[in-house]
């Protein structure tokens, strides 16, 4: 299987497409700079005791307190807490972690009052984005994560991924991380750790260690709330949960990612460098790569595959709800069963590839096709589990019920992606008037004007939708090129396909899009005018 990896970095968002057999199967969105992202480590306060829910709201400085359950306190918390009163309250400079004394595990039929306390300052972890009206979820069982292992201060165990298959392989791999691991460290042996050497991971741990400490000293120096530890390069923690050694290219269009992505590879897997490939061109990657138009076909409401079969997908704040159609389908099979099981099985293999590109969690129940025969549904169970086998989040699959329903569960960290393809008119604005479409050039021809003549700007690109940039190319001697006679050779125009039909961006030289308002543009035309009309009286 061909796989492929395309980073597109614009100045607000960063989006990562994996490409299987060119197809779309991944796509992850991420805002630039975003606070509250799993992963990230805050000095926090306890602010309110919920004795009902078990739980405590705690202020990490996000607009919705934060919520930290008992049972997400982890099992080591008498450690955990004794340190943090060490180094928060009585500021013992030498107090470390391998010299701590373990204390027992808390009991977990506990209450939340019994540890915890309005005022009393803590070190949290992100285990859930914010979603919708509600604020991050907390958990005080403090991880970093690797690309070979996962540390996990205050903890003992050594654990090792069930997906290395090997006895001899998880034997050394445990023997091995013992050997090298500090005291009242525990560590998880990720699949990927499997056949390294030592030094490999002795390298990884130590760089986990150090990230400890640098977090525990900025602890130290903090007044909560406030951000303690966060991803070097969010890009690249991104990339970290979906790289594989087996990508046969890495497409980024950007300089400093490009360099803190080679930088990445080079260190985990040297011998795959060359893989990752600068992309350089104005066309937009996504365009290039055929990804923007797999994207609009893939997000809608609707996504139709084979033979004329569709589902549609619809979300709710407790649960997603999916239909399958077989709508007029152009192979149909002799019988109505059999028809039924085919659209059935291909369904699941679509509904398998949204739940990942959207990132879909929660409860999501689908509705099929009706099916008489037990074997079928028993196959088609069976099938769903084997598509869903790649999945990387933890997920739960029951049997279709007596009403052809199939319920499954899966993790949900992060709000589910959910894209708009529907397109507002640029030019309306959903009110249902627009300007003259033959006017449109017009438009741009001004907009043009006023960026050269009255901004003075040079060098940038206006990109249009690919039928605009079709019509302004048209001919021997095109409008295109009569605009860059008339305006000076200074601007290009290129298509791209994430534009509605009458809309239009630009981008200057350094990258960054220039935000060109009606008014101004408005007043200038206005104002140009009158300059026009001025100099013909005096002429």
């Amino acid at each position: 299987m061909k796989s492929e990896l395309f980073v597109d970095v614009q100045p607000e968002e960063v989006s990562i497409a994996l490409l299987e057999d060119s197809r779309l199967v991944s796509l992850q969105k991420e805002t630039r700079n975003i606070a509250y992202a799993v992963g990230d480590i805050y000095l926090a306060k306890v602010k309110k005791l919920m004795p009902g829910l078990n739980a405590a709201f705690v202020n990490v400085g996000y607009e919705k307190d934060a919520f930290l359950h008992y049972l997400d306190l982890g099992s080591q918390f008498a450690t955990y807490s004794a340190f943090l009163k060490q180094i928060l309250v009585e500021h013992k400079a030498d107090a470390t972690i391998p010299k701590m004394k373990r204390m027992p595990d808390i009991d977990k039929h506990g209450s939340v009052t019994e540890l915890l306390q309005p005022g009393q300052e803590l070190l949290v972890q992100i285990v859930k984005e914010p979603i919708s009206s509600k604020g991050p979820r907390l958990t005080t069982e403090i991880t970093f994560t690797g690309r070979y292992m996962v540390l996990i201060p205050f903890g003992d165990k050594i654990s090792v991924s069930q997906k290395i298959s090997s006895t001899e392989e998880k034997l050394r791999l445990r023997q091995l991380i013992d050997s090298i691991k500090p005291k009242n460290f525990g560590v998880i042996i990720r699949t990927s750790a499997e056949g390294k050497s030592v030094r490999e991971l002795h390298h990884e741990l130590k760089t986990l260690l150090r990230c400890w400490d640098d977090t525990v000293a900025k602890a130290i120096k903090a007044n909560a709330p406030s951000l303690i530890f966060e991803e070097e390069s969010r890009i690249v923690g991104m990339l970290r949960d979906v790289f594989s050694p087996t990508f046969e290219s890495i497409f980024v269009n950007d300089a400093d990612t490009f360099a803190q992505i080679s930088k990445y590879v080079d260190l985990i897997a040297p011998e795959t460098k060359d893989v990752v490939k600068r992309y350089d061109s104005e066309i937009p990657i996504f365009d290039h790569f055929n990804i923007t138009r797999q994207i609009k076909s893939s997000f809608g409401k609707t996504v139709s595959f084979k033979s004329g079969a569709y589902i549609i997908i619809e979300h709710t704040e407790a649960l997603h709800v999916i239909d399958v159609n077989s709508g007029n389908r152009s192979k149909a099979a002799p019988d109505q069963e059999s028809n039924a099981l085919e659209v059935n099985l291909r369904a699941a293999d679509e509904i398998a590839r949204q739940l990942r590109l959207r990132d879909m969690g929660g409860i999501i129940v689908i509705d099929f096709i009706d099916m008489n025969k037990a074997e079928h549904r028993q196959k088609l169970f069976e099938h769903m589990r084997e598509v869903m086998a790649n999945d990387r989040a933890r997920h739960n699959i029951l049997p279709l019920s007596k009403f052809g329903l199939m319920q499954i569960t899966r993790q949900r960290v992060r709000p589910a992606l959910d894209i708009v393809t529907s397109e507002d008119c640029p030019s309306c604005h959903g009110k249902g008037e627009v300007q003259p479409s033959l006017l449109f050039t017009d438009t741009l021809r001004e907009k043009l004007d006023y960026l050269v003549n009255t901004l003075s700007v040079r060098n940038f690109i206006l990109y249009v939708h690919p039928y605009v940039a079709a019509y302004l190319n048209k001919g021997l001697i095109s409008l295109y090129r009569r605009w860059q006679w008339e305006l000076g050779f200074c601007f290009k125009i290129l298509p791209d396909e994430s534009l509605a039909y009458l809309q239009y961006r630009v981008i200057d030289a350094n990258r960054n899009e220039i935000d060109l308002q009606e008014e101004k543009d408005i007043a200038s035309s206005a104002t140009k005018s009158k300059h026009r009309t001025k100099r013909s009286k005096e002429d």
